[in-house]
């Protein structure tokens, strides 16, 4: 618990930990106020607003959870840190455990955002809070799968700025291989972008979490269980 909360407290003690924490529930709110004046009134439920709202924490998320990773290489802080708690494993966990722990407040915070935006704005339209409990949940999955993705991309490079530009780049070209018609038959499973941004559109199938299941274990949790072992693994220098 303490080790969690010490890395909890180096989300904020940094400028950018903190303003990116700023900016993803500024831009959460941007993005909810401008959606909710654009369009016809009869769009603006809660399903169309929450697949917006949602934006900047899935993009953000796994970006601060990188710095957070890389911390130890990035401040050069590893050798104190791992002097203090010899057993990497546990300066990795908390790190993952308070990288959850934000993707959850993020949630809480963008979702109680977006039903005061439509509860305002959209007082009295037909179907505007259908299926709320199954798509919180669906987000939840989202936000917190990406926040882990980029725990894995900071723990394997051990770098911010190759991670992060990896974070954005490789799903959005591995997307672009998969579209091809040869490869049709297998993209719902090996789709990073398509999987995830899907669960805060609609009610997924059986099928659907099937197939998001193949991607997260492709996606998530190797790259968790190589990051895990680099870590504990790597040299440290000063």
């Amino acid at each position: 618990g303490r080790l969690v909360a010490v890395e909890l407290r180096k989300m904020v003690d940094t400028r950018a930990g903190f303003w990116l924490q700023v900016a993803m529930v500024a831009l959460t709110v941007v993005v909810v106020v401008v959606r909710l004046l654009v369009g016809d009134r009869a769009d603006h439920t809660f399903q169309s607003v929450l697949e917006a709202g949602l934006q900047p924490s899935a993009v953000l998320l796994p970006v601060l959870a990188i710095l957070l990773v890389t911390s130890e290489w990035s401040q050069r802080t590893g050798l104190i840190t791992f002097a203090l708690v010899p057993v990497r494993s546990r300066v990795f966990g908390a790190k993952l455990i308070a990288s959850l722990l934000l993707a959850v407040a993020m949630l809480v915070i963008s979702v109680a955002i977006v039903a005061a935006g439509v509860l305002v704005t959209s007082p009295g339209v037909e179907a505007t809070w259908s299926d709320t409990a199954p798509l919180i949940g669906q987000s939840a999955v989202n936000l917190t799968a990406v926040t882990v993705v980029g725990v894995a991309l900071g723990a394997i490079l051990l770098a911010p700025a190759p991670a992060i530009v990896l974070l954005f780049a490789l799903p959005v070209s591995w997307t672009a291989v998969v579209s091809l018609p040869v490869f049709s038959g297998v993209a719902p499973s090996v789709d990073y972008v398509g999987a995830l941004g899907q669960m805060t559109e609609y009610v997924m199938s059986a099928t659907q979490w099937a197939h998001v299941a193949t991607v997260l274990a492709i996606w998530m949790v190797l790259p968790l269980l190589v990051g895990a072992r680099r870590i504990t693994r790597c040299e440290v220098t000063a």
